[in-house]
């Protein structure tokens, strides 16, 4: 069970593909919000049980008839890979029947030191996805992400390829918002980014987001280059998913199109603000040299916090320390 948020829920994703490969005479069933759907498409051995929080699942009567639809399901042992209120109750209605339950150590206080600002202890954290691995462990499942096993790219449908024309260019994606303005790079510098890399008619640049704020923003981003394309609110979920499997490389803020995109086996860069890769939410599988950081030397206070919804005096700028020239060569 996770329900939220997109980026934690596709952080399960490798995890649960590491699980099938290496057990697959066990049935698991996710139980997640049914927008988060189509990340387990395709998951052999991977059933989807849609949290329907507004009717059936809603309260405690509702977390009630959730747990017998899931012991119809005849479920031997069940994973909390959420640990708040209502995985919590469902987990404990499990143990009162005698299955086998466990649930993830989010390493709250691991990550206070991390990120308060007199006596931090700066170190890299145990990873979301090695959270994951314990939970199963605990359950009697050792599971190894060594090796890992991605989905094939998919074939783009005819709307996607519509809009975007050759798909023999090179497919940048860039998705330059997060929930929390101090994750975001300057939308300055990023026209910087994105009109340097379109000059080559080699490239062509997805440009990703969603809401009417953020589609005017990468619509004046992408203004009067044929090669830049805005995709949001052009595509439905399901293709966006397509489309992003299809990329060459992944630009993204700490948000969840960069697990979106790695959980999919695309090569992914990140850029770090207020928040920090050593907090474990990097996303899989990449090298750390693909995570650019601001400068630390200069707001020492960095990582102010986990999930970047904390702002700092004067940290505001903290982002223009990563150069637009870095990015580029990353990217490239």
């Amino acid at each position: 069970m996770r329900l939220s948020a997109m980026g934690d829920v596709a952080m399960t994703v490798p995890v649960l593909r590491a699980f099938v490969n290496q057990y697959p005479e066990v049935k698991i069933t996710v139980v997640s919000r049914p927008f988060f759907k189509p990340f387990f498409e395709g998951i052999p051995n991977l059933s989807f049980l849609a949290f329907d929080e507004k009717e059936r699942h809603k309260g405690f009567l509702g977390l009630c008839r959730l747990f017998q639809d899931l012991k119809a399901l005849d479920i031997g042992a069940f994973a909390d890979l959420h640990n708040v209120l209502r995985s919590k109750i469902v987990r404990t209605l499990f143990a009162l029947n005698g299955k086998k339950v466990a649930s993830v150590d989010k390493g709250r206080d691991e990550k206070k030191a991390l990120t308060r600002s007199v006596n931090k202890i700066f170190k890299p954290l145990t990873t979301m996805f090695e959270r994951h691995i314990k939970v199963f462990e605990q359950v009697g499942f050792p599971v190894s992400l060594a090796n890992p096993k991605f989905p094939q790219k998919a074939i783009l449908d005819s709307d996607i390829l519509n809009l975007i024309g050759n798909s023999q260019q090179k497919l940048i994606g860039i998705a330059p918002f997060a929930q929390y303005d101090s994750k975001v790079y300057p939308l300055d510098l990023m026209q910087e980014v994105i009109d340097t890399l379109a000059l080559d008619p080699n490239n062509t640049i997805l440009l990703f987001g969603g809401g009417k704020k953020e589609i005017e923003i990468l619509n004046t981003l992408s203004s009067n280059k044929e090669n830049v394309i805005n995709m949001a609110g052009k595509i439905k979920f399901p293709q966006e998913l397509q489309l992003i499997s299809n990329l060459d490389v992944m630009l993204s803020m700490d948000s969840g199109n960069a697990h979106i995109a790695a959980m999919l086996g695309v090569k992914v860069i990140t850029l770090w603000g207020a928040t920090h890769p050593y907090a474990g939410f990097s996303p899989f599988n990449q090298p750390f040299k693909n995570a650019l950081v601001s400068d630390r030397k200069l707001f020492p206070k960095l990582p102010t916090s986990v999930y970047g919804n904390k702002k700092v005096e004067g940290y505001e700028d903290a982002m223009r320390t990563i150069a637009v020239e870095d990015i580029i060569n990353l990217v490239l």
